[in-house]
């Protein structure tokens, strides 16, 4: 199984920053504070832009939240940078062994549970705003 992608953490990173800082906001200065190339800060940029969560400043560049940080919630920005893959968080192993009954069954049995674990986890998101993510950075 693979990591939940850090587009995530990054995107609620450049988020934070925006609300923290918005005058200074530039992909060099948002990549500066992730540690990352600028590169990675203006694709995570376009996603949120597409979502409808920042807009882009041309010239001179920056960004800024299209959205109030109370109004932003870690499920908003989970779904922005397409976290997960056809909409499942969790994925299967490929070519389990028909012949063995844990291997022809697995997926089966094990699909509701990582099913509801997801749902529990996206409604959890859903309830943190940025806001208060926010509030405890300063």
């Amino acid at each position: 199984m693979k990591q939940i992608s850090t587009r995530f953490s990054i995107a609620v990173h450049t988020l934070s920053l925006i609300a923290c800082s918005p005058n200074e906001c530039t992909g060099d200065f948002i990549a500066g504070s992730v540690n990352t190339n600028p590169v990675v800060i203006r694709r995570i940029i376009g996603m949120l832009k597409k979502a409808g969560l920042v807009e882009v400043r041309p010239g001179v560049g920056g960004a800024s939240l299209l959205k109030a940080p109370e109004e932003i919630t870690l499920f908003d920005v989970y779904r922005a940078v397409n976290v997960i893959e056809e909409n499942q968080l969790f994925r299967f192993h490929e070519d389990p062994n028909e012949r063995c009954p844990v291997g022809r069954n697995i997926e089966t049995v094990l699909q509701s549970e990582l099913s509801e674990a997801q749902s529990a986890m996206e409604q959890r998101l859903a309830q943190t705003t940025l806001s208060q993510l926010t509030s405890r950075f300063i």
